[in-house]
């Protein structure tokens, strides 16, 4: 199995117990600051999700934008989103991979990434986001949140292949076990990765989690 299916498998063998990891208590003020933060940013816009997971982030930014297209590859976390109230906001939901936008349509002002882009292998980088651009119109909004990597709340690293991706390994309630692609940009990194393909890159650090945000910039 090779390591998108195993990312796959489980996320959906964890979609019931997945939103546990926001319980964390010394989390919990950059939860409060990132939840602000994106309802300010994505106000009024019509937002493409993608990996939306349970819904978790798709609620916050419900509270302002003026419509969602969430999207995930694993139906089982879609079904838990879609139990949850989203406001006023009209919200929809589509299965669909990541890497595989193409069949994804709407007129997009903005787009939010939560907690996936840690998951992309570092050889893809470049070809997710140009995947991702050619979903958006220029000057679109783009927003990245995920996490940093802090010992003793973040779970340990359990080696890095030939490329440079980190993995961990992580527990089910089940008691099964599953080696996960999880990557930990550096700020320099991310500046790197993103400055040719936007304008107007910006990146904030908090303790436990990073932000960038950016325009989209068609010619890279």
């Amino acid at each position: 199995m090779d390591r998108d299916k195993f990312l796959r498998l489980y996320y959906a063998q964890r979609a019931k117990e997945y939103e546990k990891v926001y319980l964390k208590t010394e989390r919990q003020q950059n939860l409060r600051e990132l939840k602000e933060l994106l309802k300010t940013v994505f106000s009024g816009h019509h937002v493409l999700e993608v990996a939306c997971g349970t819904g978790y982030w798709t609620q916050t930014i419900a509270e302002t934008a003026a419509s969602i297209l969430a999207t995930d590859c694993n139906e089982e976390v879609i079904e838990v989103a879609k139990t949850k109230g989203y406001h006023a906001c009209q919200v929809s939901f589509a299965i669909a991979d990541a890497y595989a936008l193409t069949p994804i349509e709407g007129d997009f002002t903005a787009c939010f990434c939560g907690f996936w882009f840690s998951h992309i292998p570092k050889t893809r980088r470049d070809v997710f986001i140009r995947d991702l651009h050619a979903k958006m119109p220029e000057h679109a909004l783009v927003v990245m949140i995920d996490n940093r990597y802090v010992e003793g709340s973040s779970t340990p690293l359990s080696g890095t292949d030939g490329e440079g991706n980190s993995y961990q390994i992580r527990h089910l309630e089940d008691g099964t076990a599953h080696k996960i692609l999880k990557n930990f940009p550096t700020e320099t990194e991310l500046q790197k990765t993103f400055k040719r393909h936007s304008r107007n890159f910006e990146v904030l650090t908090l303790d436990y989690f990073w932000i960038a945000q950016y325009t989209v910039y068609e010619d890279f």
